[in-house]
């Protein structure tokens, strides 16, 4: 198979010598888009079965399937990673989004902070960008989108077996490395306030909690989806799968 075929995310993958039909969305992609014709072979994936080489049937009348054949590729575990984030304006929020996908985050949880400038978040528009990144980026594992909450719900309801890693430019210790390198492999998240840094009173309920731990990204002051892939990445090269 050519390592430029096309990749599609589908809801489920039913197994070998089984047949999905394809949405409108995606017949037009395929059709219409790529002018691919019946007996093209394709890659699906649905997050949790591996990749799968598949057959496109083109019908009439708008209509297509897919004919599943044989995985190509086991399901991947990636890091157990959770990435929590203040909304940000539609185009940076898509890059952010798109990149945390590449990153192998797990879930994307929005967050309202005080200073949260966008309240509204289109949680679609973003399940749509993390299956976007996916498809083209080779990526096996499709992180779970969540609906917005508030910064006192989350920690309110937060296991604390998890530990959250949150950027803060007071943090005490100035290299983020030695901070990671202390801290055990196990569940983390990753948390990145808002444009205009937390409000006080968060800032002293994070700094209050321990399964919270403050890093710094340097001397430079990052816009928050640049913060993303800089925390992300740090992370990933520490503790996550990077090794």
């Amino acid at each position: 198979m050519s390592a430029t075929a096309i990749r599609l995310y589908v809801d489920e993958v039913p197994g070998p010598d089984r047949e999905i039909d394809c949405t409108r969305a995606q017949v037009n992609y395929l059709v219409n888009v790529m002018r691919l014709k019946s007996g093209a072979d394709i890659l699906i994936f649905d997050g949790r079965s591996g990749e799968w080489r598949a057959e496109l049937i083109v019908e009439a009348r708008g209509k297509s399937r897919l004919r599943v054949a044989e995985r190509v590729r086991q399901q991947q575990e990636g890091p157990d990673i959770e990435y929590l984030f203040a909304p940000l304006k539609r185009a940076r929020l898509d890059y952010m989004v798109q990149k945390a996908t590449e990153l192998g985050v797990a879930v994307l949880q929005p967050v309202v902070t005080q200073h949260t400038a966008v309240q509204r978040v289109n949680v679609e528009r973003m399940r749509a960008n993390v299956i976007e990144a996916a498809e083209q980026c080779g990526v096996l594992n499709v992180p779970d989108v969540r609906v917005p909450l508030s910064f006192d719900k989350l920690l309110d309801g937060w296991d604390a077996s998890r530990r959250i890693i949150y950027c803060d430019e007071d943090a005490p210790v100035a290299s983020p490395l030695d901070v990671l390198s202390r801290l055990e492999r196990a569940p983390l998240a990753v948390l990145i306030g808002p444009e205009g840094g937390f409000e006080s009173r968060e800032r002293d309920r994070l700094r209050s909690l321990e399964f919270v731990t403050p890093i710094s990204l340097g001397p430079r002051v990052m816009r928050a989806d640049t913060a993303a892939v800089a925390a992300l990445s740090l992370v990933n090269a520490v503790l996550g799968d990077w090794q």
